[in-house]
């Protein structure tokens, strides 16, 4: 599996280099998200989950 090298910092996350945010990067086939103040743990997913996931959010 590719490692991805294209991280985005949420745009919820703050101003300044601290690190409290999230972040997320995709590859081909994968989401990859992880927490920038421990970024070795990365969380993996396929769009089709992170969309319902995101549409249950959006609607609560």
């Amino acid at each position: 599996m590719s490692t991805p090298d294209n991280w985005q910092k949420s745009s919820f996350s703050g101003s300044g280099d601290g690190n409290a945010c999230v972040e997320v990067a995709a590859t081909s086939a994968t989401l990859h998200l992880r927490e920038s103040d421990e970024p070795a743990t990365v969380l993996k997913t396929s769009t089709p989950p992170m969309a319902a996931l995101i549409g249950h959010l959006r609607d609560m």
